[in-house]
């Protein structure tokens, strides 16, 4: 199958997204190469996936895109430390690895501190001791150009899945919990207000 495989409704000829990507690339066009970007967009996504601790077939996608002057692969790896050591704590660890997205070279996927084992490797994380949180990458020139931008300009992208990131910070076991309707599993939580 393919890594972007999703579900087609048959009745009504509809495609149910598998990336909350297109967005990004509509607000370059609008921006069209003029104006630097940072924005983020979520939305529900639907991919074919073997459902298991970590995985759902639909989950909460949070694209982010930043477009200027000087922006970095150090600049990707920076935000995401930041972001990992303030969601998850000080002690977790980001771990980046080299990974291909069609949209972004060069690409990385970044793995957090398995929060049920704190990285000595369990089921949970395969015996590996990090969780993949999101894929990211530097955009790639050719979309940049096709977007209206020139050289002087470059940017990173990401997708990350929140439940994903509810899973680690609250050390649920199971992603699958979010989607029974179980008011005991809700009750865990406190209201913010």
């Amino acid at each position: 199958r393919d890594a972007q495989d999703t579900f087609y409704i048959e009745d009504e000829n509809i495609l149910l997204r598998s990336q909350t990507s297109p967005v990004q690339a509509r607000t370059m066009l609008k921006a069209g190469g003029n104006t630097p970007i940072r924005m983020i967009c979520p939305g529900k996504t639907y991919r074919r996936e073997d459902i298991n601790a970590t995985h759902e077939q639909e989950f909460t996608q949070i694209e982010g895109l930043v477009i200027d002057k000087n922006i970095s692969l150090s600049d990707l790896k920076g935000t995401f430390d930041a972001f990992v050591k303030h969601t998850f704590g000080e002690k977790t660890e980001a771990r980046f690895r080299p990974s291909y997205y069609p949209f972004t070279e060069p690409s990385v996927e970044v793995d957090v501190t398995c929060a049920k084992c704190d990285g000595a490797g369990c089921p949970m994380c395969k015996g590996t001791g990090y969780i993949e949180v999101l894929g990211a990458g530097m955009v790639n020139r050719n979309v940049l150009r096709m977007c209206g931008y020139d050289d002087n300009l470059q940017g990173f992208a990401f997708g990350i899945g929140i439940e994903r990131v509810a899973i680690l910070k609250n050390r649920i076991e199971d992603i699958r919990n979010f989607y029974t309707n179980d008011v005991r599993f809700l009750a865990q939580f406190k209201k913010i207000k």
